[in-house]
């Protein structure tokens, strides 16, 4: 096991190693050029090449490439080209909200789905799995726009009981910010739902065609035992990753969520930084989204070996 650790870390390092390679080129050859974005079009070709040279991008890409990783991993991450602020706390202020509407999203889509995924796996082909396999699919096939203003209009303007702005002021309490995080969270659980319903539906009803839980009946063990303790446990395995994944995606993904609720995370910012051009709080936003993947996707990895007794014994 501890070896496994080791490996899947040093995974880890080169997956951030080559995609910080992967986002600095990208963001350098995107169209347009910076300097002429912050200067505006009416400035003159002196004024853009001062401006160039004060931001480094008149040198060799290499050098660029080398300077900005190591200012990354020293924590200067620099000021905002569009803002002036500094990026770090930038960041780091709509990563807290983005983890907050995460956790509240996974609280509800989770074991929604992976009890719907149950049940449906226990009742293969029937009423029941019919029922659950109709109404995750057709509301994930919803865009999400339309679900959050489904929402919206339901909860906020006829029942009156959920804000339909979500703008979180920077100073607001838990039991101030709470109530905006519910239906963007609503909204990101239906996006999720079927995925993972889908997902653990088929992971049980192929467990349960397995020759232990066969043995495990007619030995007279409990059948809630046998499905509890042995099936969940082996058709979870692959929801796991899913999971992990879909943690990812909700830190930086929720685009079109948060334009929809105004709620400030990391996402809207990312659609910020595009529209102006800011390589610096492109580059960081990207950074950091590739770590927070890269982390889920390991605790998913530690949490399958200790699942799996065959990769804790290899």
């Amino acid at each position: 096991m501890p070896r496994y650790i080791v490996r899947r870390l040093g995974f880890l390092l080169l997956t951030l190693l080559i995609t910080s390679l992967i986002i600095f080129l990208i963001t350098q050859f995107l169209p347009g050029d910076v300097a002429r974005i912050i200067l505006g079009r009416e400035a003159s070709e002196t004024a853009i090449a001062n401006l160039r040279t004060e931001l480094g991008l008149d040198r060799p890409l290499v050098v660029q490439y080398l300077t900005w990783l190591g200012h990354f991993l020293t924590g200067d991450w620099g000021k905002s080209y569009s803002t002036g602020l500094p990026i770090r706390d930038l960041v780091v202020e709509r990563l807290v909200n983005s983890m907050r509407l995460a956790f509240l999203t996974m609280l509800i889509a989770v074991p929604l789905a992976v009890g719907l995924g149950v049940i449906a796996g226990l009742k293969q082909d029937k009423v029941a799995d019919n029922a659950i396999s109709v109404g995750s699919l057709s509301v994930v096939g919803l865009p999400e726009f339309v679900t959050g203003l489904i929402l919206i209009h339901f909860f906020a303007f006829r029942l009156h009981i959920l804000p339909a702005n979500s703008s979180v002021p920077l100073d607001a309490s838990f039991r101030d910010y709470f109530p905006m995080l519910i239906l963007p969270a609503l909204t990101a659980s239906l996006v999720l739902l079927a995925y993972i319903t889908r997902l653990t539906r088929a992971g049980v009803v192929e467990e349960l065609k397995q020759g232990y839980v066969r043995t495990a009946t007619l030995k007279g063990i409990p059948r809630r035992r046998v499905v509890t303790h042995h099936v969940l446990r082996n058709a979870l395995l692959p929801t796991i990753t899913v999971i992990a994944i879909s943690f990812g995606w909700l830190i930086s993904g929720l685009i079109v969520i948060e334009n929809v609720f105004n709620y400030p995370g990391l996402g809207r910012l990312l659609t910020f930084a595009i529209d102006r051009r800011d390589l610096p709080l492109m580059q960081a936003i990207a950074m950091v989204t590739v770590l927070v993947f890269a982390l889920a996707n390991l605790a998913a990895d530690l949490l399958y070996a200790y699942l799996n007794p065959r990769i804790r014994i290899e």
